[in-house]
């Protein structure tokens, strides 16, 4: 793959083959994942929410505000959003949290393809599948805005 004469690669596990029709989603979700996906590397810094650092709240946060909708600062309040869906689209925000009786702790934005985009600890802003064995136990639900 090359860009501006400069050939570089890109690792596979952040490539999809599913074909994501911007018709199928609203604009504003195209938009944030847009937003989000530009900040890939941007590390982990608690309670961020610049491009500075991102919580994962602060990562949707911001990148759902750029596209034009406001969203609550936490991953719990955000929870209390939306309608829930079991059939994730594009756009649809996924919920974690350290056992299912407990509160949204981490959130983060489903982009396609059995793929997420978040702001993690261990990565900061990177691109995870749903099926990754630390966050597959850990999915309480969707909801979509």
């Amino acid at each position: 793959m090359s860009a501006n004469g400069i050939e570089g690669y890109v690792n596979s596990s952040y490539l999809s083959s599913e074909k994501i029709s911007p018709a199928s989603i609203s604009s504003y979700k195209v938009k944030a994942i847009s937003v989000a996906k530009q900040y890939l590397g941007t590390r982990y810094r608690w309670g961020g929410i610049t491009p500075k650092g991102f919580d994962c709240s602060g990562l949707v946060k911001y990148s759902y505000a750029k596209a034009g909708k406001t969203l609550p600062r936490t991953a719990a309040a955000m929870y209390k959003k939306g309608s829930s869906v079991n059939t994730l689209k594009a756009g649809d925000l996924m919920f974690f949290a350290p056992n299912r009786a407990s509160k949204p702790t981490h959130v983060s934005i489903y982009i396609g393809g059995g793929q997420m985009i978040q702001s993690a600890t261990s990565k900061g802003v990177s691109i995870a599948s749903i099926s990754n064995s630390y966050w597959k136990p850990k999915y309480i639900g969707a909801k979509r805005i």
